[in-house]
């Protein structure tokens, strides 16, 4: 007999094991074992046990419960899933599937106890939803971490949206929740009904591990299989696991996916991933980057957004195309030699209502407390990160993209945020430490906890820390207290240099210190120099813009600039449109303006920095000590009055030296004297005055000869030729 109690508990979605009511039981009829098989068609007319074995007649099911509980008892007492439970609604539709209570949890205990510890590092592979075939029956296995929820459900077409049909099953006090649906394939769309101890009425939550997504505005999640593609990548996959970022040539590519270019003849849609993979990468290869960073391609709602509020991640977005479309996109640039590092946003997340906020009816994944949990200039809600389901999560996520998409690096958003409780607040808005200060313990611990595993699980892999502080050891490893990441981004480099270049020429003499300033700290992380999205919006004007002087002074300091910035110790990234001088401010809803290309300064400019990025590749001395003092060394900073400056970068190889001179003003210089190390011809590698690139042409004749006279230390010099508002390098022999 069923007792009342579980009838009442299930149909006020309160049951946390809807197993104890529903699916095979065995009983005892008139002295000798039977099965008894229950199943919940609330607003069905009928039900029948449909058993699989061929030639069985259907065994009608008698309702038990006005609520749409149904009862057939068989006479065999073997607990079997061969069988399927046909409903008729009452509006005379037929629905025929193998009944999911019949089979059992299929969570192991090793990955609950790995779950609540927080080391479930591959949870992706347990979370989410996936496809499973158990006893030969296929389907979907869907877990979800709900603590809070009174009950959790899958809902989605297959069941008319309905929560009270597909009642997952709580697995105790870790807060997960588990059911296999039989009989559903890949592309189901789906979501979480959620009934709360805090809410009066159910609400729907999208999946958090969903691999695939609709598109905005449409928010549920889609059931996807990402094992089918086939990776063409295992040569470069290889070759990454033993190389040294460090030591290698990095000129990166920064693109925002759906503004790189447009297609107008077809109302101005974006790219998808397959069409970016042939013109995207074609284009980054030709001009010699190395890499692509993305801005987000996880899902997200709100375009404005640019993806750093996100909302699925473990979905690759699906404004461009299908999981394997940007598998395909990965795979390709790499055949091309071509790494992809993706931007990853761990500081904070938005508050859509189908989305991580309130996910079970509680601050799940934030901090209840506003001090703690909310970021009010993003208006946007902050990760728990002392809590070790949401720290996994997190972990997880990282780990899933490098894993599943062979993703070479992740370059983590905000990371300051994160670092400090009072950032972006006024005194009595935050809550100190332990200790009373301002660090935020917690998220420090995620930070070196999240960088030893990338590096562990995916050598050769590179995190990269978007932090704008001076807090100390951002991308020094974790064993000598630093936070572990590869790289940090130079804020304060490119800060200096775009308000020097900003000025008037005939005022740079007394800013000589901007352009040396970061020489001071250079060598105190690994930094990456930076020309990124966030300098050319919100009215600070494109790059080429931002440059003082007619068109031409315009063109000639934008090319200064990058000729500086390859030559300064570090590793380089451009964001797009960069290249070829767009005058307009980046637009994330329209394309660049890749018309410009067609004229000659911004054909010239482009030409510049495809040379420039080729012959930093094939110079070790500009990438291979980047990082250490031993691979730079100044020639001479103290001409302010003509704004020259002048210095060393050396290989590994002290022999392998190249020589930069860099002209700040647009005055020729004729006849000017730098020390040089060795005596022998000094043969001019790059000059950024060249015609081809749109300058006046004025050089050196393609090198200079040494001569044995002593000059700012050295005990050989070179007379030069200084173009306007130029770079030049140099190489011996």
């Amino acid at each position: 007999m069923v007792q009342l109690e579980h009838i009442e508990r299930l149909v006020n979605a309160e049951h946390w094991d809807p197993r104890e009511l529903l699916g095979p039981h065995r009983t005892t009829i008139n002295g000798r074992e039977a099965l008894s098989v229950r199943a919940y068609a609330p607003d069905a007319s009928e039900a029948q046990i449909i058993p699989d074995t061929p030639g069985r007649k259907p065994i009608p099911m008698n309702r038990i419960h006005e609520s749409g509980l149904y009862e057939a008892v068989l006479d065999s007492p073997k607990s079997t899933v061969n069988y399927r439970v046909r409903v008729t609604g009452s509006q005379g539709t037929v629905t025929e599937r193998h009944d999911p209570y019949a089979f059992p949890p299929l969570i192991t205990d090793h990955d609950l106890h790995l779950f609540s510890e927080g080391k479930l590092f591959k949870g992706y592979e347990r979370l989410g939803a996936h496809l499973t075939t158990v006893d030969g029956v296929a389907g979907v296995h869907f877990v979800v971490w709900a603590p809070n929820a009174m009950r959790v459900s899958v809902v989605g077409g297959f069941n008319h949206w309905d929560g009270r049909c597909h009642q997952m099953i709580g697995r105790g006090s870790t807060g997960l929740w588990e059911l296999f649906v039989p009989d559903i394939p890949e592309g189901t769309i789906y979501k979480y009904e959620i009934r709360s101890h805090h809410a009066t009425a159910p609400f729907t939550k999208a999946d958090p591990y969903a691999f695939s997504a609709e598109l905005r505005p449409r928010t549920a999640s889609i059931v996807h299989n990402l094992s089918t593609y086939r990776w063409n990548d295992r040569a470069w996959m290889d070759a990454r696991a033993t190389r040294d970022p460090l030591t290698a040539p990095m000129s990166i590519y920064e693109v925002h996916l759906g503004s790189w270019m447009r297609v107008p003849e077809e109302e101005n849609r974006w790219l998808t991933y397959r069409e970016l993979a042939d013109k995207l990468i074609h284009y980054v290869k030709y001009m010699g980057y190395t890499h692509i960073e993305l801005m987000p391609v996880t899902e997200h709602p709100f375009d404005g957004s640019w993806g750093y509020q996100a909302t699925g991640y473990f979905a690759a977005t699906s404004r461009f195309g299908s999981p394997e479309d940007f598998m395909a996109f990965v795979d390709a640039a790499h055949q091309a030699g071509i790494g992809i590092i993706m931007d990853w946003a761990p500081a904070h997340f938005p508050d859509d209502a189908y989305g991580l906020a309130w996910f079970d009816g509680t601050h799940l994944y934030d901090h209840e407390d506003e001090r703690l949990g909310y970021h009010p200039e993003w208006k946007s809600r902050i990760f728990n990160y002392g809590r070790v389901e949401v720290k996994n999560f997190l972990q997880n996520s990282a780990l899933f993209w490098l894993d599943k998409y062979h993703i070479d690096g992740l370059r983590v958003d905000a990371v300051a945020s994160m670092l400090y409780l009072d950032y972006g607040r006024k005194a009595g808005e935050w809550i100190p430490n332990q200790f009373g200060g301002n660090e935020n313990l917690a998220a420090v611990s995620f930070l070196k906890e999240l960088n030893v595993l990338v590096h562990q699980e995916h050598p050769g892999a590179v995190t990269i820390a978007e932090e704008s502080t001076a807090w100390p050891g951002v991308s020094k490893p974790t064993y000598t207290g630093g936070l572990g990441f590869t790289f940090k981004w130079n804020m304060g480099w490119m800060h200096d240099m775009l308000d020097y270049f900003e000025k008037d020429p005939v005022h740079r003499k007394h800013h000589q210190n901007q352009i040396t300033f970061g020489l001071l700290y250079a060598f105190h992380e690994n930094f990456i120099l930076v020309l990124s999205h966030d300098e050319v919006v919100h009215g600070k004007k494109a790059l080429l813009d931002k440059m003082p002087g007619d068109e031409w002074q315009r063109f000639a300091n934008l090319r200064a600039l990058y000729g500086y910035m390859y030559g300064h110790p570090g590793k380089n990234m451009l964001f797009m449109g960069g290249e070829f001088g767009q005058w307009w401010e980046w637009n994330h809803d329209d394309g660049l303006q890749w018309h410009l290309c067609q004229y000659e300064p911004h054909l010239g400019l482009q030409r510049f920095v495809h040379d420039l990025n080729w012959l930093y590749r094939t110079e070790p001395a500009l990438y291979e000590v980047d990082y250490d003092w031993t691979g730079f060394q100044w020639i001479d900073i103290n001409d302010t009055e003509n704004s020259v400056i002048s210095f060393l970068r050396k290989a590994k190889d002290p022999n392998n030296q190249i020589v930069c001179v860099c002209n700040f003003t647009p005055v020729p210089r004729h006849g000017y004297r730098i020390g040089v190390p060795m005596l022998g011809w000094y043969r001019e590698l790059l000059n950024s005055d060249a015609e081809l690139y749109g300058g006046s042409n004025l050089g050196n004749g393609g090198g200079v000869t040494a001569e044995p006279i002593a000059s700012h230390g050295f005990p050989n010099s070179v007379v030069l030729t200084l173009p306007p508002v130029s770079v030049l390098y140099f190489k011996a022999g």
